[in-house]
């Protein structure tokens, strides 16, 4: 799950609909509006995410309403927060050594 969070974190539309959607459910329509590309590739891109989590689906009616699920974003950030500690540790061992008189 983590490789799907990360594939869909490296695209600049991507991470704008998840930040329109921080805001709150948005139809797909108007997550659409700001983007110079089609309705179709903006809905290629939604589907992304939605498999990767990080953004469900509800329908109303005939509308199609998305909202973000942050619970990716925080497996993410965990992954990312453990692996920035553990390189720091090994990079402090290594300035020792490296600063030890020859």
């Amino acid at each position: 799950m983590l490789d799907d969070t990360l594939l869909a974190l490296a695209d600049p539309t991507r991470r704008a609909i998840l930040a329109r959607l921080s805001a709150g459910e948005a139809r797909v329509t108007e997550l659409a509006k700001p983007f110079p590309i089609s309705l179709n590739s903006v809905s290629k891109h939604i589907r992304l995410l939605e498999r990767a989590d990080l953004v469900r689906r509800r329908r109303a009616g005939r509308e199609h309403i998305l909202s973000i699920n942050p619970q990716p974003l925080d497996e993410a950030a965990a992954w990312i927060a453990e692996t920035r500690a553990i390189w720091a540790h090994r990079l402090e061992l290594l300035d020792v050594i490296l600063k030890e008189p020859s």
